[in-house]
This record gives structure tokens, C-alpha cells and sequence, in this order.
């Protein structure tokens, strides 16, 4: 096999498998939104878009430090440090690590809301996030 052929066959299959995780992170969400609520009846880009842009009672929302735009470059509001942007479509890395979304869910879910994301939060956000195009 060709060097080119195997660097195409390589990149589809990191393409693939970047994509498949946030597909399953929300089967996980979901797994959990059915066992915290039995009237769940599935995950809402539009809750998710309403999620990000609000305040929660507190000073910040998602979109404080990740701007209005999730397909765009944010910035922490404390410490200006730059924030790539949070939809896949434009930055394929997010929500492919287990450990990083969740750790990062914890963080910015006690930021924003004082408590931890529910599953159903977590679930409509990353829905949103995932319908967003440049």
C-alpha cells in the first residue's frame, strides 16, 4: 500500500472514531436522564442553546467565557487565557475523552450553576453544541 493511501486511511479512521464518541457520550446521558427521570423523553438542541446562554441565577453562563458562538474562540473571564471553541464541527477534539468531558462538566457545571449538571443538562447541551455549524 501507498504512503498517501495509508495517510488517507488513517485520517478516516480517526475522523470516525472522533465523531462516534460524542454519539455515545449521549447514549450514556441518556442511559442516566431515564434513570433520573421517568418522564424523559429526550435530549433538545433548543434546551441545550437556552442552557448555554443563561445565567442560572449566577454571574456567568456558558457562553460568558465560551462567547455567544460555541463554533468560536472564547476566553476565560478571569484569567483571559484563550478557550478553543466548544462545537465539534470546527474543533474536532472536544467530547472525544471520557475523562476530560467529565471533568470538565464538573468544573464549569460548579461554576455556573453551584451543583453538578443533571443528565438531562448535560445531554441537551451536548446536542446543542453538536448542531452548531460555523
Amino acid at each position: 500500500m501507498n504512503r498517501n493511501r495509508i495517510l488517507m486511511l488513517l485520517a478516516f479512521f480517526a475522523a470516525t472514531s472522533a465523531n462516534a464518541a460524542p454519539a455515545e457520550f449521549l447514549k450514556d446521558f441518556e442511559t442516566q436522564a431515564r434513570a433520573e427521570s421517568a418522564a424523559f423523553k429526550g435530549f433538545s438542541a433548543e434546551r441545550g442553546s437556552q442552557f448555554f446562554h443563561a445565567k442560572h441565577g449566577a454571574e456567568w453562563s456558558c457562553a460568558s467565557c465560551h462567547t455567544d458562538n460555541p463554533a468560536s474562540v472564547g476566553k476565560h473571564a478571569k484569567t483571559d487565557k484563550e478557550i478553543k471553541p466548544m462545537a465539534p464541527s470546527v474543533n474536532p477534539e472536544r467530547f472525544t475523552d471520557a475523562a476530560k468531558v467529565e471533568k470538565w462538566f464538573k468544573r464549569n457545571c460548579g461554576d455556573v450553576l453551584n451543583r453538578a449538571c443533571t443528565a438531562l443538562e448535560k445531554g441537551d447541551f451536548l446536542t446543542y453544541v453538536l448542531s452548531v455549524r460555523k
